[in-house]
């Protein structure tokens, strides 16, 4: 059974409240909260205040996924705003084991995410150090993009060596993920499924959620 994380970014920010609401009465696991800042990717979405907001109305685990430069500048305040778990980019972080364990110190998970170009071998050195693995399938910055099929090759190439080295890290998966997709993602080892659009743009979010949560 998957582990649902409807993503924040595609919801009714003028209703803000109720889609927490919602998502609080579904089968939702966590929120995923997608922090953008016009440089790393070629959008912005919102900062620390949402995340604030977003902390007071759920219990449920907050995902934040930075899509910056310099994370390191910034995670204990995302900590400080009700992050339980925190994924930065390899691709952002020259540093990257300096930024993992600058965020363990804080006392929450970590994961690191790979965009759809970046092999996984960037992050091998770093699979015991870590929580999670986030594959890109596509290409961040937007919602509502199709999904790049050949992520699934990539999703079960970095089950095999999660498997060997660090059986315990969790592989989550965001972008283009749908009712159509979801078992095939699944299926290549996917631990955690991220879905924006589809959840928030379907007839029924909360159906939508239940149908993905049965998948196995």
């Amino acid at each position: 059974m998957p582990i649902i994380a409807p993503s924040i970014l595609a919801a009714n920010f003028l209703d803000l409240k109720n889609e927490c609401q919602r998502l609080n009465a579904s089968e939702a696991d966590w929120f995923h909260l997608d922090v953008m800042d016009g440089r790393f990717v070629p959008n912005i979405s919102f900062g620390i205040p949402i995340v604030e907001a977003i902390r007071k109305a759920t219990t449920k685990t907050l995902d934040v996924h930075l899509m910056i430069v310099e994370p390191e500048k910034y995670v204990e305040d995302f900590k400080k705003a009700g992050a339980d778990s925190i994924t930065v980019h390899v691709e952002a972080c020259p540093h990257l084991h300096r930024n993992i364990q600058q965020i363990k110190n804080l006392g929450i998970k970590v994961g690191v995410a790979l965009n759809p170009h970046t092999p996984i071998c960037m992050i091998e050195n770093v699979l015991t150090d870590i929580d999670m693995v986030l594959i890109m399938s596509v290409n961040p910055g937007f919602g509502g993009q199709s999904f790049i099929a050949h992520s699934l090759i990539k999703i079960k190439e970095l089950k095999q060596k999660i498997n060997k080295i660090a059986p315990q890290v969790l592989i989550e998966v965001d972008g283009g993920i749908s009712l159509d997709n979801a078992s095939a993602v699944m299926h290549s080892g996917a631990d955690v499924l991220v879905a924006g659009s589809s959840i928030f743009h379907s007839k029924s979010p909360e159906e939508t959620i239940h149908q993905l949560k049965k998948i196995k």
